[in-house]
């Protein structure tokens, strides 16, 4: 069990890849491994707790993982020595946005500010009107998976007593943005990134069936 933020970033460049909530694997997330005490907690005053969750930000800090949605459109992390044979794969899947689509201009947008906070890309984007929320969280969603968008840290407001409170906002920007153009070129070919990754989440998921995998990679149409 992990009992703290410290412990939980070793573990993660340990094992190079972690969902943070349930990711259908048995095991196979941060709120699984994580000891009770550290797990979602209401108070009777209505108040809650979760330093799991406010660990998100100090294990980005740490300067040595990607965190986005990239594991079947849900939130994870993955260790930097991973991102450049995970970044290869996913690009070769998903090629960049056509020139003038959707997809496009919020990735152009984003790069001209460098990042932003979801909402601030979405109004930027022309994303206003009713029920245009969900439609562009589906957007950034597919550009996560597509590793083209990372969460770089989490921005909370504060009362007037300068205090933190609610769930945050993702402080959005791209990996090149991030940690430079390098951290997303890779030496190898796309199938030899597949077959290293593959080859590795069967290691460290041994209870995992291949459509598990598979499904929680994205790297396979099966």
């Amino acid at each position: 069990m992990i009992h703290s933020c410290a412990q939980l970033i070793e573990y993660i460049q340990k094992i190079g890849f972690l969902p943070l909530l349930n990711s259908g694997i048995r095991g196979f997330s941060a709120e699984d491994i994580v000891d009770e005490d550290c797990r979602y907690v209401v108070f009777p005053d209505g108040g809650w707790d979760w330093p799991l969750w406010k660990w998100k930000g100090q294990v980005l800090a740490d300067g040595n993982c990607m965190y986005g949605k990239f594991f079947a459109g849900k939130a994870g992390f993955i260790a930097k020595r991973w991102w450049p044979d995970f970044c290869n794969l996913r690009r070769s899947k998903h090629p960049e946005p056509e020139e003038g689509s959707i997809e496009d201009n919020i990735l152009a947008v984003l790069q001209s500010e460098e990042s932003m906070i979801t909402r601030e890309l979405r109004h930027a984007c022309g994303f206003t009107g009713p029920k245009m929320r969900s439609k562009f969280d589906g957007y950034i969603t597919r550009l996560q998976m597509a590793t083209r968008i990372v969460t770089e840290d989490f921005v909370y407001p504060t009362d007037k007593h300068g205090r933190e409170y609610g769930w945050g906002w993702s402080l959005l920007t791209t990996p090149e943005q991030l940690y430079g153009t390098d951290s997303c070129r890779c030496e190898h070919t796309t199938e030899e990134s597949e077959r290293f990754i593959e080859e590795h989440f069967r290691k460290i998921l041994p209870q995992a069936s291949e459509r598990q995998i598979n499904r929680l990679t994205g790297f396979s149409k099966t």
